[in-house]
Protein backbone atom coordinates (compact mmCIF):
# COMPACT_ATOMS: atom_id res chain seq x y z
CA UNK A 1 0.00 0.00 0.00
CA UNK A 2 1.20 3.27 -0.57
CA UNK A 3 2.39 6.08 1.94
CA UNK A 4 1.23 9.65 2.06
CA UNK A 5 1.62 11.85 4.45
CA UNK A 6 -1.42 12.75 7.03
CA UNK A 7 -1.76 16.41 4.92
CA UNK A 8 -1.73 14.89 1.23
CA UNK A 9 -4.46 12.87 2.92
CA UNK A 10 -6.63 15.30 4.08
CA UNK A 11 -5.87 17.09 0.33
CA UNK A 12 -6.94 14.17 -1.33
CA UNK A 13 -10.09 13.52 0.62
CA UNK A 14 -10.75 17.19 -0.19
CA UNK A 15 -10.23 16.96 -4.03
CA UNK A 16 -12.38 13.47 -4.43
CA UNK A 17 -15.08 14.69 -2.81
CA UNK A 18 -15.26 18.39 -4.46
CA UNK A 19 -15.05 16.35 -7.95
CA UNK A 20 -17.91 14.20 -6.51
CA UNK A 21 -20.18 16.69 -5.75
CA UNK A 22 -20.74 20.34 -6.99
CA UNK A 23 -22.02 21.30 -4.03
CA UNK A 24 -18.93 20.78 -1.55
CA UNK A 25 -16.64 24.29 -1.34
CA UNK A 26 -14.15 25.33 0.54
CA UNK A 27 -14.29 28.75 2.59
CA UNK A 28 -11.47 30.36 5.31
CA UNK A 29 -8.56 33.03 5.77
CA UNK A 30 -5.91 32.78 3.49
CA UNK A 31 -7.16 29.47 1.61
CA UNK A 32 -6.88 30.14 -1.49
CA UNK A 33 -3.53 32.19 -3.23
CA UNK A 34 -2.05 30.94 -0.09
CA UNK A 35 -3.04 27.65 0.93
CA UNK A 36 -4.32 27.77 4.24
CA UNK A 37 -2.01 28.49 6.87
CA UNK A 38 -0.41 24.87 6.93
CA UNK A 39 -0.37 24.44 3.41
CA UNK A 40 -3.12 22.48 2.93
CA UNK A 41 -5.68 24.18 -0.02
CA UNK A 42 -2.53 24.90 -1.76
CA UNK A 43 -3.35 24.64 -5.48
CA UNK A 44 -7.17 24.27 -4.55
CA UNK A 45 -8.05 28.34 -6.05
CA UNK A 46 -6.51 27.14 -9.46
CA UNK A 47 -8.56 23.36 -9.89
CA UNK A 48 -11.78 24.82 -8.80
CA UNK A 49 -11.88 28.69 -8.95
CA UNK A 50 -12.67 31.12 -6.90
CA UNK A 51 -16.53 30.62 -6.40
CA UNK A 52 -15.55 27.44 -4.67
CA UNK A 53 -12.10 28.14 -2.62
CA UNK A 54 -13.30 31.47 -1.20
CA UNK A 55 -10.96 33.62 0.96
CA UNK A 56 -12.83 35.19 3.59
CA UNK A 57 -11.86 38.24 5.67
CA UNK A 58 -10.78 37.61 9.11
CA UNK A 59 -13.97 37.35 10.80
CA UNK A 60 -14.43 33.63 12.45
CA UNK A 61 -18.32 34.40 13.17
CA UNK A 62 -19.04 35.08 9.96
CA UNK A 63 -17.13 32.24 8.78
CA UNK A 64 -19.25 29.59 10.58
CA UNK A 65 -22.15 31.51 10.05
CA UNK A 66 -21.99 31.90 6.12
CA UNK A 67 -21.44 28.16 5.93
CA UNK A 68 -24.29 27.45 8.07
CA UNK A 69 -26.36 29.27 6.37
CA UNK A 70 -24.88 27.77 2.78
CA UNK A 71 -25.86 24.09 4.45
CA UNK A 72 -29.17 24.92 5.93
CA UNK A 73 -29.46 25.62 1.77
CA UNK A 74 -28.24 22.46 0.36
CA UNK A 75 -24.75 23.05 -0.42
CA UNK A 76 -21.93 21.36 1.71
CA UNK A 77 -18.89 23.92 2.98
CA UNK A 78 -15.59 22.87 4.68
CA UNK A 79 -14.76 25.74 6.43
CA UNK A 80 -10.89 25.78 7.80
CA UNK A 81 -10.03 27.85 10.75
CA UNK A 82 -6.37 28.60 10.84
CA UNK A 83 -6.15 27.41 14.27
CA UNK A 84 -8.83 25.85 16.72
CA UNK A 85 -8.15 28.48 19.28
CA UNK A 86 -9.96 30.93 16.95
CA UNK A 87 -12.94 28.81 16.87
CA UNK A 88 -14.25 30.37 20.13
CA UNK A 89 -15.21 33.53 18.43
CA UNK A 90 -17.35 31.76 16.17
CA UNK A 91 -19.02 29.32 19.13
CA UNK A 92 -22.30 31.00 18.77
CA UNK A 93 -23.00 30.12 14.96
CA UNK A 94 -21.58 26.85 15.67
CA UNK A 95 -23.19 25.67 18.88
CA UNK A 96 -26.36 27.60 19.14
CA UNK A 97 -27.41 27.69 15.54
CA UNK A 98 -26.02 24.84 13.29
CA UNK A 99 -25.41 22.52 16.13
CA UNK A 100 -29.27 22.61 17.05
CA UNK A 101 -31.50 23.20 13.40
CA UNK A 102 -31.94 20.08 13.11
CA UNK A 103 -33.57 19.19 16.26
CA UNK A 104 -35.43 22.71 16.33
CA UNK A 105 -36.84 22.33 12.77
CA UNK A 106 -37.68 18.31 13.68
CA UNK A 107 -35.22 16.93 11.22
CA UNK A 108 -36.27 18.84 8.65
CA UNK A 109 -33.15 21.05 8.45
CA UNK A 110 -30.08 19.59 7.41
CA UNK A 111 -26.65 21.32 8.19
CA UNK A 112 -23.90 19.40 6.26
CA UNK A 113 -20.87 21.31 6.81
CA UNK A 114 -17.53 20.48 8.28
CA UNK A 115 -15.38 22.62 10.78
CA UNK A 116 -11.52 21.52 10.07
CA UNK A 117 -9.18 22.93 12.49
CA UNK A 118 -5.36 22.39 13.35
CA UNK A 119 -5.16 22.19 16.91
CA UNK A 120 -1.88 20.56 19.84
CA UNK A 121 1.14 21.85 20.93
CA UNK A 122 4.45 21.14 20.02
CA UNK A 123 5.49 24.01 17.75
CA UNK A 124 6.50 26.31 19.77
CA UNK A 125 3.07 28.71 18.81
CA UNK A 126 2.52 29.38 22.45
CA UNK A 127 -0.34 30.27 24.64
CA UNK A 128 -2.76 31.08 21.99
CA UNK A 129 -2.09 29.11 19.14
CA UNK A 130 -1.49 25.86 20.79
CA UNK A 131 -4.70 24.54 22.93
CA UNK A 132 -6.73 20.83 22.20
CA UNK A 133 -10.27 22.44 23.10
CA UNK A 134 -12.30 19.00 21.78
CA UNK A 135 -13.72 18.73 25.47
CA UNK A 136 -15.30 21.95 23.84
CA UNK A 137 -16.98 20.53 20.99
CA UNK A 138 -17.96 17.89 22.53
CA UNK A 139 -20.13 19.16 24.95
CA UNK A 140 -22.49 20.52 22.68
CA UNK A 141 -25.32 18.08 21.48
CA UNK A 142 -26.01 18.28 17.87
CA UNK A 143 -21.92 17.62 16.85
CA UNK A 144 -19.87 14.92 15.73
CA UNK A 145 -16.00 15.74 16.68
CA UNK A 146 -13.69 13.49 14.49
CA UNK A 147 -10.03 13.53 15.56
CA UNK A 148 -8.00 11.01 13.45
CA UNK A 149 -4.00 10.23 13.84
CA UNK A 150 -3.23 8.54 10.92
CA UNK A 151 -3.13 9.21 7.12
CA UNK A 152 -5.60 6.93 6.49
CA UNK A 153 -8.05 7.78 9.12
CA UNK A 154 -7.42 11.51 7.89
CA UNK A 155 -8.40 10.88 4.19
CA UNK A 156 -11.67 8.27 5.39
CA UNK A 157 -13.12 10.11 8.14
CA UNK A 158 -12.72 13.53 6.06
CA UNK A 159 -14.71 11.96 3.21
CA UNK A 160 -17.12 10.35 5.57
CA UNK A 161 -17.68 13.88 7.28
CA UNK A 162 -18.38 15.83 4.45
CA UNK A 163 -21.13 13.38 3.31
CA UNK A 164 -22.92 13.54 7.20
CA UNK A 165 -25.95 15.63 7.06
CA UNK A 166 -24.82 16.90 10.60
CA UNK A 167 -21.98 19.28 11.49
CA UNK A 168 -18.96 17.83 11.84
CA UNK A 169 -15.89 19.59 13.93
CA UNK A 170 -12.55 18.02 12.10
CA UNK A 171 -9.80 18.15 14.53
CA UNK A 172 -5.79 17.50 13.19
CA UNK A 173 -3.24 17.58 15.37
CA UNK A 174 -0.20 20.25 13.92
CA UNK A 175 2.57 17.68 14.03
CA UNK A 176 0.71 15.11 12.27
CA UNK A 177 0.76 16.98 8.75
CA UNK A 178 3.95 15.90 7.61
CA UNK A 179 3.75 12.44 9.32
CA UNK A 180 3.44 9.52 6.70
CA UNK A 181 1.36 5.95 6.84
CA UNK A 182 -0.45 3.81 4.23
CA UNK A 183 -3.54 5.01 2.71
CA UNK A 184 -5.72 2.51 0.40
CA UNK A 185 -5.93 3.49 -3.44
CA UNK A 186 -9.27 4.55 -4.77
CA UNK A 187 -12.20 5.02 -2.53
CA UNK A 188 -11.94 4.82 1.22
CA UNK A 189 -14.26 6.19 3.66
CA UNK A 190 -13.86 5.62 7.26
CA UNK A 191 -17.63 5.67 9.32
CA UNK A 192 -17.40 8.22 11.76
CA UNK A 193 -18.50 6.30 15.44
CA UNK A 194 -15.94 3.32 15.15
CA UNK A 195 -13.33 3.01 17.27
CA UNK A 196 -9.80 1.22 15.90
CA UNK A 197 -7.57 -0.83 17.75
CA UNK A 198 -3.88 0.60 16.83
CA UNK A 199 -2.03 -2.60 18.72
CA UNK A 200 -3.85 -5.44 20.38
CA UNK A 201 -1.72 -6.41 23.74
CA UNK A 202 -3.25 -8.52 27.19
CA UNK A 203 -1.86 -6.19 30.17
CA UNK A 204 -3.58 -3.07 29.70
CA UNK A 205 -6.17 -0.64 27.11
CA UNK A 206 -4.64 1.84 26.72
CA UNK A 207 -7.04 4.80 24.98
CA UNK A 208 -4.86 7.60 23.10
CA UNK A 209 -6.45 10.39 21.65
CA UNK A 210 -5.17 12.11 18.06
CA UNK A 211 -1.59 12.87 18.78
CA UNK A 212 -0.73 10.49 21.29
CA UNK A 213 -1.58 7.43 19.75
CA UNK A 214 1.41 8.14 18.00
CA UNK A 215 3.33 8.65 21.13
CA UNK A 216 0.89 5.26 22.42
CA UNK A 217 2.71 3.18 20.06
CA UNK A 218 6.55 4.21 20.98
CA UNK A 219 5.31 4.05 24.66
CA UNK A 220 4.49 0.42 23.14
CA UNK A 221 7.14 -0.71 22.18
CA UNK A 222 9.44 -0.11 25.22
CA UNK A 223 6.96 -1.73 27.52
CA UNK A 224 6.89 -4.62 24.86
CA UNK A 225 10.12 -5.33 25.86
CA UNK A 226 9.74 -5.40 29.65
CA UNK A 227 6.93 -8.24 28.72
CA UNK A 228 3.97 -5.62 28.87
CA UNK A 229 1.28 -5.64 26.26
CA UNK A 230 -0.92 -2.93 26.31
CA UNK A 231 -3.77 -2.79 23.72
CA UNK A 232 -3.98 0.85 22.16
CA UNK A 233 -7.48 1.79 21.24
CA UNK A 234 -7.98 4.95 19.34
CA UNK A 235 -11.74 6.24 19.71
CA UNK A 236 -11.13 8.54 16.12
CA UNK A 237 -14.76 9.99 16.83
CA UNK A 238 -15.45 11.46 20.34
CA UNK A 239 -18.95 12.29 19.04
CA UNK A 240 -20.23 9.96 18.60
CA UNK A 241 -17.55 7.39 20.99
CA UNK A 242 -17.37 3.58 20.07
CA UNK A 243 -18.09 2.74 23.64
CA UNK A 244 -18.30 -1.15 22.38
CA UNK A 245 -14.88 -1.36 21.16
CA UNK A 246 -13.52 0.34 24.14
CA UNK A 247 -15.63 -1.86 26.96
CA UNK A 248 -14.88 -5.05 25.23
CA UNK A 249 -10.90 -4.06 25.33
CA UNK A 250 -11.08 -3.09 28.97
CA UNK A 251 -13.31 -6.04 29.29
CA UNK A 252 -10.05 -8.38 27.98
CA UNK A 253 -7.52 -6.28 30.09
CA UNK A 254 -8.95 -5.34 33.48
CA UNK A 255 -6.91 -1.96 33.48
CA UNK A 256 -7.33 1.62 31.92
CA UNK A 257 -4.62 4.26 30.66
CA UNK A 258 -6.48 7.31 29.25
CA UNK A 259 -4.24 9.61 27.09
CA UNK A 260 -5.02 13.30 25.58
CA UNK A 261 -3.22 16.01 25.25
CA UNK A 262 -5.42 18.51 26.76
CA UNK A 263 -6.03 19.76 29.79
CA UNK A 264 -6.67 17.26 32.61
CA UNK A 265 -9.40 19.49 34.30
CA UNK A 266 -12.84 19.04 32.30
CA UNK A 267 -10.94 17.25 29.22
CA UNK A 268 -12.70 13.86 27.93
CA UNK A 269 -10.45 11.35 29.67
CA UNK A 270 -12.44 12.16 32.01
CA UNK A 271 -16.26 11.42 30.45
CA UNK A 272 -14.56 8.61 28.90
CA UNK A 273 -13.84 6.88 32.05
CA UNK A 274 -17.04 7.85 33.79
CA UNK A 275 -18.51 5.86 30.89
CA UNK A 276 -16.41 3.11 31.28
CA UNK A 277 -17.14 2.99 35.28
CA UNK A 278 -21.34 3.02 34.51
CA UNK A 279 -21.04 0.13 32.10
CA UNK A 280 -17.73 -1.47 32.81
CA UNK A 281 -16.97 -1.24 36.60
CA UNK A 282 -17.19 -5.03 36.86
CA UNK A 283 -14.16 -5.47 34.41
CA UNK A 284 -11.31 -3.18 36.09
CA UNK A 285 -9.28 -4.98 38.06
CA UNK A 286 -7.70 -1.42 39.26
CA UNK A 287 -8.28 1.95 39.38
CA UNK A 288 -8.28 4.06 35.87
CA UNK A 289 -5.87 6.46 35.30
CA UNK A 290 -6.00 10.01 33.13
CA UNK A 291 -2.94 11.24 31.57
CA UNK A 292 -2.72 14.29 30.14
CA UNK A 293 -1.87 17.80 29.73
CA UNK A 294 -1.12 20.06 32.85
CA UNK A 295 -3.73 22.36 33.92
CA UNK A 296 -1.46 25.39 32.16
CA UNK A 297 -1.23 27.40 28.93
CA UNK A 298 1.29 26.24 26.51
CA UNK A 299 4.72 27.96 27.39
CA UNK A 300 6.49 29.42 24.50
CA UNK A 301 9.49 27.82 25.49
CA UNK A 302 10.03 24.39 23.90
CA UNK A 303 11.38 23.37 27.49
CA UNK A 304 8.66 24.24 29.19
CA UNK A 305 6.10 23.17 26.49
CA UNK A 306 7.17 19.86 26.69
CA UNK A 307 6.96 19.60 30.11
CA UNK A 308 3.27 20.45 30.14
CA UNK A 309 2.20 18.18 27.74
CA UNK A 310 2.60 14.40 28.25
CA UNK A 311 5.46 12.72 26.49
CA UNK A 312 6.49 8.92 25.94
CA UNK A 313 7.89 8.21 29.11
CA UNK A 314 4.69 9.72 30.70
CA UNK A 315 2.99 6.82 29.33
CA UNK A 316 5.67 4.41 29.93
CA UNK A 317 5.97 5.74 33.41
CA UNK A 318 1.87 5.77 33.99
CA UNK A 319 1.69 1.81 32.51
CA UNK A 320 4.37 0.51 35.11
CA UNK A 321 2.38 1.74 38.01
CA UNK A 322 -0.89 0.64 36.81
CA UNK A 323 0.63 -2.95 36.61
CA UNK A 324 2.25 -2.70 39.97
CA UNK A 325 5.56 -2.29 38.36
CA UNK A 326 8.73 -0.69 39.35
CA UNK A 327 9.39 2.80 38.02
CA UNK A 328 5.66 4.22 38.36
CA UNK A 329 6.72 7.36 39.84
CA UNK A 330 4.31 10.56 39.73
CA UNK A 331 4.10 13.45 37.96
CA UNK A 332 4.05 16.71 39.72
CA UNK A 333 0.94 17.85 38.55
CA UNK A 334 -1.23 14.70 38.89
Amino acid sequence: MREITYKQAIQEALREEMRRDERVFLLGEDIGVYGGAFGVTLGFLEEFGKARVRDTPISELGIVGAAAGAALMGMRPVVEIMFIDFSTLALDQLANQAAKMRFMFGGKARVPMVLRAPQGAGTGAAAQHSQSLEALFVHFPGLKVAMPSTPADAKGLLKAAIRDDNPVVFIEHKLLYNRKGPVPDGEHLVPLGRAEIKRPGRDLTLIAISNMVIKALEAAEILAAEGIEIEIVDPRTLVPLDEATVLDSVRRTGRVLIAHEACRTGGVGAEILARIVEEGFDYLDAPIRRLAGRDFPIPYSKVLERQVIPQVEDIVREARRLLGRAGGGKRNDQ
